[in-house]
């Protein structure tokens, strides 16, 4: 069974000599903190795309997120999240699958996950295929198949389950935030799913 990566007590501020609770999670940054790594380093990622799949293995639907953003704008993008310090990617996998879909997501990750792409993100368009103006991240991507039921983050408006050829479509790829519709692609393709 995978450990998780506890949240943060948000009750808890750092003191001059102050020692955080048991349960608070050294690796977490405070938005401050992550907002001056976020100048200095690139940070690790981990990007899923839930699938769900016949009995063959084959992929059948793609898990894709719809959300509203700051600004009110709807987009559409794939399950993301920070790798904490001291975290494994296969935990980092798991606890971003659960906090996106729901605990009853149930996805099946392999004993030894490989990634089917790492994208670069840059805060500046034009150095990449992929953007995101907060930081310079590097994602490493998983195909996941999930069997339960989905229940999308709190932030996010619903998950769309739709046919690989669907989701590969140029209007699906429009709304992805970021360039991720390339990253889907790539991920279809992955499977044997992108003709």
């Amino acid at each position: 069974m995978s450990v998780r990566t506890p949240d943060p007590d948000p009750d808890w501020t750092p003191g001059d000599d102050a020692v955080p609770p048991a349960h608070t999670n050294p690796g977490w940054l405070t938005d401050i903190e992550l907002e001056q790594v976020r100048r200095r380093l690139p940070l690790l990622y981990v990007e899923a795309v839930p699938v769900r799949t016949d009995g063959l293995g084959q992929v059948v639907e793609v898990g894709v997120l719809l959300r509203a953003t700051a600004t009110g704008e709807m987009t559409r993008t794939l399950v993301s999240g920070r790798v904490m310090y001291g975290e494994t990617l296969r935990d980092a996998l798991f606890r971003h699958l659960e906090k996106d879909l729901g605990a009853m997501a149930f996805p099946q990750l392999p004993a030894s996950p490989v990634p089917f792409s790492v994208a670069e993100y840059f805060p500046l368009p034009g150095l990449g295929p992929f953007t995101d103006d907060r930081q310079h991240a590097v994602a490493l991507a998983y195909v996941v198949p999930v069997t339960g039921t989905c229940e999308p983050r709190p932030d996010a408006l619903e998950v769309t389950w739709m046919t690989p050829e669907e989701a590969a479509s140029e209007a699906v790829s429009a709304e992805m935030e970021g360039g991720r519709g390339a990253l889907l692609r790539a991920a279809l393709a992955s499977v044997g799913r992108l003709r």
